[in-house]
């Protein structure tokens, strides 16, 4: 009988493996279960916030002119290129000035020999040799020849066109040798200091709105980012749109910056003081809420939050999180309350 009991060798080979597979299955599967997961984090600060209004607007200069020739003639010299800078009162082209030259000479003769025979006259008036009338006569024929001699002179200073304001030449409209007239296009200037943007503000923002305030734009072109100020708001509204003119003016702007660029505006709406701030990716939408994990005692914490203002990379709390908790910025996506985690040095 001792031969028939079983013993603990007897058992089948299948109930054997059977039993030894299970446990070491549940072990491994429960250190899977508990194995930390790798997070970074970042504390909860106090700082100043804002909000913005934000729209587009293309870059414009402060002021364009497109620059007449003023004399007709035939275009002798161009002092400036296009891209040059120029001030005001420079001469920017000349228109030949040969025969204009010679008018005012012819001019200046008529006006002297008519002063001379005005001082002869006036002197035999005074010893009553000569009449009244003749000298009256005299005195008109020189004011009109003045008047003649001061055309001419004026005309001949129209051979030179020179630079309205302070600017840079836009575009050049002449050539040497081209004919002019006193209403030929030759030059297109603009002032670009400063640099203009112009937006309209909806009407509910008119009250957040003044002079003076700073203004963040970005250029669309080289993702540069441009402070600016607000240099005008419209005192009325448009009634078609709703909308407020407000001009920003971009006083310090990189050289390759120019009128047409394209660029966000971002004008500051409200500006909030001493503020819980986190970076905004660690606040996450979960079925319909606002969370954040935070980091204790080794394990992650599913918390539900409010929040305010976003600017840049920061958002606001408002409620649900403390000053200096450890926040999860990376690898929150796959946590879940109570996870065990392990948190990166970086």
């Amino acid at each position: 009988m001792a031969c028939n009991e079983p013993g603990p060798t007897s058992q089948p080979a299948g109930a054997r493996g059977g039993s030894a597979s299970k446990p070491a299955g549940a072990k491994g599967k429960g250190k899977r279960k508990g194995k930390p997961t790798a997070v970074a984090v970042q504390a909860v600060t106090r700082g100043a916030i804002s909000s913005f209004y934000e729209t587009t607007a293309s870059l414009q200069a402060e002021r364009t002119a497109s620059v007449l020739a003023r004399a007709k003639g035939v275009v002798q010299a161009i002092s400036f290129e296009e891209g040059d800078t120029v001030k005001k009162g420079q001469v920017l082209l000349r228109v030949d000035d040969a025969d204009l030259k010679l008018g005012l000479e012819q001019a200046k003769a008529k006006t002297a020999g008519l002063q001379d025979r005005f001082q002869r006259l006036k002197e035999l008036v005074a010893k009553d040799l000569a009449p009244v009338e003749e000298l009256e006569t005299v005195t008109h024929d020189l004011r009109s020849a003045q008047a003649e001699q001061d055309l001419a002179q004026l005309t001949l200073s129209r051979t030179r066109v020179r630079a309205p304001f302070t600017g840079t030449v836009v575009q050049r409209l002449s050539e040497v040798g081209q004919s002019v007239d006193d209403s030929t296009p030759v030059f297109e200037l603009a002032d670009l200091d400063p640099l203009l943007a112009r937006v309209h503000v909806p009407s509910k923002e008119f009250k957040r709105i003044a002079r003076d305030q700073p203004v963040r734009l970005t250029l669309d072109s080289s993702g540069t980012e441009l402070s600016g100020r607000i240099k005008l708001v419209s005192p009325v509204i448009d009634p078609d749109t709703g909308t407020i003119k407000v001009m920003v003016e971009i006083s310090e702007y990189p050289p390759n910056t120019r009128p047409g660029d394209f660029a966000q505006v971002r004008i500051v709406t409200e500006r909030r003081q001493d503020r819980l701030l986190v970076p905004r990716v660690a606040v996450m939408q979960d079925r319909g809420a606002q969370v954040a994990f935070v980091v204790k005692d080794g394990s992650a914490h599913r918390k539900t939050i409010t929040t305010g203002f976003e600017q840049d990379k920061l958002t606001e709390v408002l409620t649900g999180l403390e000053l200096g908790a450890s926040v999860v910025i990376k690898g929150q996506h796959s946590l879940k309350d109570g996870q065990p985690v392990q948190v990166l040095e970086d």
